[in-house]
């Protein structure tokens, strides 16, 4: 349980981060780092369990029938990188309440904070491979929402764009990945995956599985060629970057190479796809960082390249390379941490991060030139140092990883080189702001921060002194468990010593650290003549290739949309139909459709219905291009026809919610109506002879087309109707299993809120989504100058009578007074029917929570029950009139569309608590005074969370029209002459 307490806290923080007013500013540091301290207690305490090598587990139904759990799984690599999560966001938390000013939106950003933790928490803690990715896109949507924390400004929004669509993009394919791995070892269990190694690596699709995990990581972890997006991200404060991209997200994919290196490690594959990535982001990112003029930036292109380190000793197919990956990832977080809040006291202390403007800064800030020249010496693997000891290691693998071929002398040559360039940039970023003569024409006066926002940094710099110094005393054992967490037996002895004598590794750092700090003074007038210009590199810019990238995209998209869309209806609606035709004659081709025996003779009542309404549709057709209120009232028939026959075919739940959508609909389509342009008058007379064949062939086609489409879907519902049973088909087991496991005698019901539940949850949904984009696109809607003109000339006629005025026009004639709200019966309305509906809206919402409450047993559900209590609404807007109405506190659509949803989730999850499958339903017993025992179940609170967002949402898109018509009399001058007497 202590797992899912890990996992589940910083949710809970973020949403509680969230709700607390703007006012509570102060509490959101606390709560976010009372969070993230918790999380880490109770990964401390389990820390004896990990030691001795046992693996921690929680599990709970997920998918079972798909043989998919969901489960949390801490072994000695999980462990680790959680207190890494833990323990640095509570440092975080604490710089960031004093990195953020007064004016920032601090709600916003402690809760997208605490919901990152939570979901990179998910990611090394998910013992199942498809929630593992869905965590991990989580981080890169959380992740998303930090760096453009600053929306205002362009760089964060394109940064945050960049980020979100190649961590995005990576995550799709992880997702390849483990699918595949998942299909090849029979089980997408995280342990038994792990324990499958042999049997995934000689299947066949191994390299396809190897690719698509790759990309996900290396995208993730900032690696050749997806490493343009971390430079961008910079964009974001610097409390997200000390964070994010040098301790979690950018190490969330340098993670899975190491969760999944028993698994895919130990081929030419890997050691060429991973050990490549590495060694040329290693080379890449140190040479770029060395000319870069921006504090951020350097940090940002060594992380790239400290990654880089990493993903090559991952490469390597070596287990001390893996016990030296996972030490330099310990240390780097350290380091690198540091280094950024070191960055953003400098930037929030003098108010640029420009090396070239900052200069001597030692005399105005000691402690933080002190806490940052440290945290650069433990970067660039100065001895005594934690840098310093995992370089050794690096350099060590470097050279005992031999192969007898040319590839020997490449990679040490490569290591000292990049480790050279990282002397050289951790040199030049800490003497060029540090060092030299006081930084004049500063945007600020530099000076030291509060003492509360070195803490953190404080911390880090000591933990770099203490593993450099002690590091058998420090870091050995919580090394040793994440190590033997992913080798096991395979695991090798290693000794973290400051001295292993003189050897060609101590050599190598040796020239290194000469060969870095002649390249500072080599390039020193080669950057102050061209600023960030990075020798041969500068003309290839990533940001411009991705833009490219884009653009290619947008026009192969408007290609296929110049081809396949038009901005007329009827091609759209043809094109959809067409498709339809094509699915639907697909199964008649088999031939055994028809069944003469189990056909019956149809009855003359019937068939009267459906000849009145095939009437209907046709004079539809035909009205709309006419009259299109006409048109309007025809379908309507149509759809009453429909509900009709429903009825007639024992399915009176689709019947009610048939009856309830046609009323719906048409009272919607008819607000709409008046809104849409009038339609050309054409003689067709005029017509040339060709275009009138054409359009003579057109009206043809269509006919053709909604005959056939009509008749094929009517026969495939005779094939649906007239078949055999099927024993083991899906319908009996629907009808036979709805009472015992779903608890209700509804089968229609039961289908949609247990059986079909999570398709029911996704279309409420896209209808609340559709009411909220209705409403916001009504809300910037201007109706075309001819749709007024009507309204105009019958208030032209009106204010003739009152003015007395012919030779006004129809604009200074029409008139419009605001209704009183404040009268029992507004001026203006028909007042018997206003009163009666008043009388009728009581009864109306009892009908309605009628029909909610049985629909479970009986027809009805929440659906129908929404829809009649819309129905009621609308009606009261009809005969009361907009205003009158919105002036009682009867609804808030938005309030009710938010509380629909929320109770649906909260119904669908709730069975976990019960470790039951999402969206299950439980079932129990009340018993109530005067009433008795009453048998119900979760799927009700789902059916009410249906019923509020469908009421919610239809008086949504009845507000946006409805408004319509208010902004457009309310344009439209008061009359001098009321006629509002009281009579």
């Amino acid at each position: 349980m202590s797992l899912l307490v890990i996992l589940a806290l910083p949710f809970v923080g973020g949403l509680i981060s969230s709700l607390l007013s703007a006012e509570s500013r102060k509490l959101q540091a606390p709560l976010a780092g009372m969070v993230a301290l918790t999380c880490a207690l109770f990964t401390l305490v389990n820390f004896p369990a990990i030691s001795r090598n046992e693996v921690l587990l929680f599990s709970s139904d997920w998918i079972p029938a798909y043989n998919i759990y969901f489960n949390l799984r801490m072994d000695g690599l999980a462990w680790l990188f959680s207190i890494i999560i833990t323990g640095m966001g509570a440092l975080i938390a604490l710089y960031a309440h004093y990195y953020l000013s007064a004016q920032e939106p601090v709600r916003r950003f402690f809760a997208f904070l605490q919901i990152f933790m939570g979901a990179m928490l998910g990611v090394v803690l998910s013992g199942n491979v498809i929630q593992l990715v869905v965590f991990w896109e989580l981080t890169s949507l959380s992740s998303f929402m930090l760096i453009a924390y600053w929306y205002h400004r362009r760089d964060a929004r394109r940064g945050a764009r960049m980020s979100l669509i190649i961590t995005g993009g990576g995550g799709l394919c992880l997702l390849a990945g483990v699918l595949m791995m998942g299909q090849v070892a029979g089980t997408y269990d995280l342990g038994e995956i792990l324990v499958s190694g042999d049997r995934i690596r000689q299947s066949a699709w191994y390299p396809f599985l190897l690719l698509m995990v790759a990309a996900g990581a290396l995208s993730k972890s900032a690696q050749f060629p997806f490493h343009i997006w971390l430079p961008r991200a910079m964009a974001a404060p610097t409390p997200v970057s000390a964070y994010l991209h040098s301790a979690t997200m950018v190490k969330a994919g340098v993670f899975v190479l190491a969760r999944f290196w028993p698994v895919l490690s130990g081929t030419t594959e890997w050691a060429i796809l991973i050990g490549g990535s590495g060694l040329i982001t290693l080379l890449l990112g140190a040479y770029l960082a060395t000319f870069q003029r921006d504090m951020k930036g350097v940090l940002a292109y060594s992380t790239i390249s400290h990654l880089g380190l990493i993903t090559l000793l991952l490469g390597m197919n070596s287990a001390m390379a893996l016990i030296a990956a996972i030490f330099h990832i310990i240390n780097h977080a350290t380091f690198k941490a540091s280094l950024f809040m070191a960055t953003g006291i400098v930037d929030h202390e003098t108010g640029t991060r420009n090396l070239n403007r900052l200069s001597g800064l030692r005399y105005a800030m000691p402690i933080t030139a002190l806490l940052a020249s440290v945290a650069a010496a433990a970067m660039a693997g100065v001895p005594l140092l934690n840098g310093f000891l995992s370089k050794e290691m690096f350099f060590a693998e470097a050279v005992d990883t031999a192969n007898g071929n040319s590839w020997d002398y490449v990679i040490p040559l490569i290591a000292v080189i990049a480790s050279a360039f990282s002397v050289a940039y951790s040199l030049r970023f800490i003497v060029q702001v540090f060092f030299g003569p006081p930084a004049k024409n500063l945007p600020r006066e530099p000076h030291e921060p509060p003492i509360q926002m070195l803490i953190p940094s404080i911390i880090l710099v000591l933990i770099c002194l203490a593993v450099g110094i002690l590091p058998g005393y420090t870091v050995a054992p919580f090394l040793d468990v994440a190590a033997h967490s992913i080798l096991n037996l395979q695991m090798p002895d290693f000794s973290l010593r400051i001295w292993h004598g003189f050897n060609l590794p101590l050599v190598m750092s040796i020239i290194a650290m000469l060969g870095g700090v002649m390249l500072v003074f080599l390039l020193d007038n080669y950057r102050q003549g061209r600023s960030d210009r990075a020798p041969l590199l500068y003309r290839i810019d990533g940001q411009r290739i991705f833009e490219a990238f884009l653009g290619w995209t947008e026009t192969a998209a408007d290609f296929l949309i110049d081809k396949t869309y038009s901005p007329r209806l009827q091609r759209q609606v043809l094109l959809i139909l067409l498709s339809t035709l094509v699915v639907t004659a697909l199964p008649l081709f088999r031939g055994t459709w028809f069944v003469p025996e189990q056909s019956t003779f149809m009855d003359p009542l019937f068939a009267l219905m459906w000849i009145a309404g095939a009437a209907c549709a046709i004079g539809a057709a035909y009205q709309a291009k006419f009259h299109r209120p006409a048109a309007l009232l025809l379908s309507g028939a149509a759809g009453l026809i429909t509900s009709l026959t429903y009825a007639w075919l024992s399915a009176p739940d689709l019947a009610l919610t048939q009856l309830a959508v046609e009323v719906v609909t048409v009272v919607l389509i008819l607000l709409g109506l008046r809104w849409l342009p009038k339609r050309l008058p054409t003689d067709e007379d005029d017509l040339s002879p060709l275009s009138r064949f054409k359009a003579l062939r057109r009206r043809g086609r269509d006919l053709t087309i909604a005959v056939l489409s009509g008749a094929g879907l009517s026969v495939l519902a005779y094939t649906i109707m007239t078949r055999p049973p099927v024993e083991d088909g899906v319908s009996p087991f629907l009808v036979q299993q709805a009472l015992p496991l779903g608890g209700g005698a509804n089968v229609v019901n039961v289908i949609l809120v247990d059986f079909r539940g999570f398709d029911t949850f996704g279309e409420i949904t896209v209808l609340g989504i559709v009411a909220l984009s209705v409403y916001a696109l009504l809300r910037r809607f201007r109706p075309p100058v001819e749709t007024i003109t009507t309204p105009l000339e019958i208030r032209h006629k009106y204010g003739q009578l009152i003015q007395n005025a012919d030779e006004l026009s129809p604009l200074e004639t029409a008139t419009f007074e605001e209704p009183d709200p404040d009268q029992h019966v507004p001026y203006g309305v028909t007042k018997v029917p206003a009163i009666l509906m008043r009388i009728l809206l009581p009864i109306a919402a009892l009908i309605s929570i009628y029909f909610l409450l049985r629909g479970h047993n009986l027809p009805g559900g929440g659906f129908v029950g929404g829809l009649i209590m819309a129905t009621a609404i609308l009606i009261q807007y009809m005969v009361n009139g907009i205003v009158w109405v919105e002036s009682r506190p009867l609804l808030h659509p938005q309030t009710w569309i938010s509380l629909g949803m929320l109770l649906a989730g909260f119904a669908a999850m709730i069975v976990w608590w019960f470790n039951r499958p999402f969206l299950a339903a439980l079932e129990w017993d009340l018993s109530l005074p005067w009433v008795g025992e009453i048998h119900t179940s979760s799927a009700l609170l789902f059916d009410i969370g249906v019923y509020m967002l469908v009421v919610g949402s239809t008086i949504l898109m009845l507000l946006a029209l409805a408004h319509q018509s208010l902004r457009f009399y309310r344009k439209l001058p008061a009359p001098q002459n009321s006629l509002n007497t009281e009579e």
